[in-house]
């Protein structure tokens, strides 16, 4: 029988659940199938969703369709509408191998989406590998508690609710044993994680601990952070565990304090420079990303040339840019939204800056030495995240010492040293 094919879009965390739902639906013996696991961050997310659906639909036209994720879980009605599709499943149900067991079953339900802020646990799913994939994910947290204005995945993934530490060191032990020299701990709110657990353990208790209990861990990364909900003992990991990766993504939003005010969020600008410089004082190679919106309701001019200067002021380098994209439900949609043409011109601009910033870092690391993991044979990823081609060839999965050569627009040229 046919292995069921997982299509992913959005973060980590649906990367990491696609390999749960590729084990479950194969341990149920579902073959011949297509499963698409959707992101609903923005609305051209959910449009590129249904568009892969349609897509593989006429590309495959016996195959059995699943639909999944947040943008299920959100409007499964909407999906289930579609004539291209055999199955909804919310993103609880997405983990069950019951559901891939009896699908097309008698009269089995042909949407399976139950309310997601009943669940109150997240268990540990014990992934062994990651197809095509030379990092592992560890997902540790799901949900969120905050509800920021323009955003509507809490209605995909529930409240905030933590993996017990226990179980996440067993399930890294494993992934280190396969063969993975590189772990990245995910979550929908990665920093609340542990405020639910009995004695409310601190995501910098959870990596000291994993770096100390697993000493054949080469690296451990962390995917998005809130600056405003690190903890002391995140920052100590940062300034003393060399095999904590010195590359920090934040959900940054915007630079202006009023726009941060009306998206909801618990920062202020001055927040995110602070964060930034205490962290570089405590590990000086250190790298920033963040996320950004462009064209937030209300937004002035003025306005968005704080965010553009708060790029140069963080000194962040691998920006993800979102136009604003009003979402049905969420209070920013209910505000008086800006022209697109304005939305996407700001964008624009923020993209550019940020293959401006991007450059200036590339740069400043030729003749440096640096670490890298191997993703294929020609090319990897440094400690601080920055794309490497190697002028030899490497076996994927392994560490490798380079020195920089050089540097282009979006990558490093670098060759291996002994």
């Amino acid at each position: 029988m046919s292995r069921p094919e997982v299509i992913t879009f959005g973060c980590r965390a649906n990367a990491y659940e696609s390999e749960i739902i590729r084990a479950r639906a194969a341990e149920s013996g579902l073959g011949d199938a297509l499963i698409f696991n959707t992101c609903a961050v923005t609305g051209e997310a959910v449009r590129q969703s249904r568009q892969a659906i349609r897509n593989r639909r006429r590309a495959n036209p016996h195959a059995k369709i699943i639909v999944t994720g947040c943008a299920a879980q959100i409007d499964p009605q909407a999906f289930a509408a579609m004539p291209e599709v055999d199955l909804v499943l919310g993103n609880q149900e997405k983990l069950e191998g019951t559901n891939y067991r009896d699908f097309g079953v008698a009269a089995a339900e042909r949407v399976r989406v139950n309310d997601i802020f009943s669940i109150q646990e997240t268990a540990a799913q014990f992934v062994d590998g990651f197809e095509g994939r030379t990092r592992a994910f560890l997902q540790v947290q799901n949900g969120c508690d905050h509800r920021c204005t323009f955003c509507i995945i809490p209605y995909g993934r529930g409240n905030s609710r933590s993996v017990p530490m226990g179980a996440i060191v067993e399930e890294a032990r494993r992934l280190v044993a396969a063969g993975y020299a590189e772990i990245v701990l995910t979550g929908i709110d990665l920093t609340a994680y542990g405020g639910d657990l009995p004695g409310a353990p601190s995501l910098g208790m959870l990596v000291q601990k994993l770096l100390r209990m697993i000493p054949d861990l080469q690296r451990l990364r962390l995917s998005s952070l809130d600056s405003v909900e690190a903890d002391p003992g995140l920052l100590r990991a940062i300034a003393e565990e060399e095999r904590l990766m010195p590359h920090f993504h934040l959900s940054v939003q915007a630079g202006d304090d009023l726009i941060l005010k009306r998206m909801k969020r618990r920062h202020k600008r001055s927040d995110t420079i602070a964060f930034c410089e205490e962290v570089r004082r405590l590990r000086p190679e250190a790298a920033f990303g963040a996320d950004l919106i462009a064209g937030f309701p209300t937004e002035t001019d003025a306005m968005f040339a704080n965010t553009l200067t708060l790029v140069d002021e963080a000194d962040l380098t691998f920006l993800h840019v979102f136009p604003f994209s009003p979402r049905k439900g969420t209070p920013a949609a209910r505000m008086p939204q800006l022209p697109r043409a304005v939305v996407k011109e700001r964008a624009a601009r923020l993209r550019a800056k940020g293959t401006e910033r991007l450059r200036n870092r590339l740069e400043r690391l030729v003749g440096s030495r640096q670490s890298v993991l191997v993703e294929d044979a020609h090319r990897g990823r440094t400690a601080c995240y920055a794309s490497a081609r190697l002028g030899c060839q490497a076996e994927p999965g392994q560490v490798l010492a380079v020195r920089v050569t050089g540097a282009a627009a979006d990558h490093l040229e670098a060759i291996a040293i002994s």
